[in-house]
């Protein structure tokens, strides 16, 4: 099984971890990265002190490195002789946390996949943009594009000035509320102060000219002959 998309964690012992007891932490039967056939578990039921595993043959487990009381890393390493080790595996613990270190396979194998998914992902984001037609040939197609033609501000449309219908609908408007309440002050020349209408004097209207009556039977006449039409030709006798 991969263990390394898994931890574990004692919460009991985070207090007391140190050089001493860190060894007996990674022990405790619930942690999966611990192998119950290691020589330290021989060396445990047999209550003998970590010096004799230099002396076995087999897996073994040593503390590779320490910086209290944060940080502590474990090896698995397979002891062939007092002087020779394989190292299978490292494990670091941190704040109490206990987790598998990648192998050196694992971390090339993540990093390029990591890269080839993203360049796949461009490639596919880069077809989506691809348009094609046989008159026009290719071209890229952006959604930036849209969203700018939907952000530019839009032309305003001339205002049309009123049409006839409507300037003498107002002024007829106009004039008939002038008739229903006509104003009471009058502003004669600007400047001067308003007037009430009523103190304002009408001229006299000019009175009608007197008609002479030989004028006013010529006029009968004229409009009687219009009446009666031009008078008739008589035939001449030859």
């Amino acid at each position: 099984d991969n263990l390394l998309g898994i931890s574990w964690v004692d919460s009991s012992w985070i207090p007391i971890l140190n050089n001493g007891s860190v060894l007996d932490y990674f022990s405790e039967r619930s942690n999966p990265f611990y192998d119950r056939t290691c020589n330290n578990e021989v060396v445990k039921m047999q209550r003998m002190t970590l010096d004799h595993l230099n002396q076995m043959v087999g897996v073994e487990y040593i503390l590779l490195h320490a910086q209290e009381p944060i940080l502590f890393i474990i090896r698995k390493q397979q002891r062939q002789s007092p002087t020779q080790v394989l190292p299978l595996a490292d494990y670091y613990i941190i704040a109490g946390v206990i987790y598998q270190a990648p192998d050196l396979g694992s971390v090339i194998n993540s990093r390029v996949l990591t890269a080839v998914h993203g360049i796949q992902s461009a490639f596919e984001e880069a077809m989506s943009y691809c348009r094609y037609h046989p008159s026009k040939g290719y071209w890229w197609h952006f959604k930036d594009q849209e969203e700018r033609e939907k952000t530019k501000p839009k032309a305003k449309k001339k205002e049309e000035p009123s049409s006839i219908f409507q300037r003498q609908r107002v002024d007829a408007l106009l004039l008939d509320l002038r008739q229903k309440f006509p104003p009471r002050f009058v502003q004669q020349k600007p400047g001067e102060k308003p007037v009430p209408v009523d103190q304002i004097k009408k001229e006299p209207e000019p009175a009608p000219e007197a008609v002479k009556p030989e004028e006013k039977e010529t006029v009968k006449n004229a409009q009687s002959a219009g009446a009666k039409g031009p008078p008739e030709k008589r035939m001449r006798l030859q």
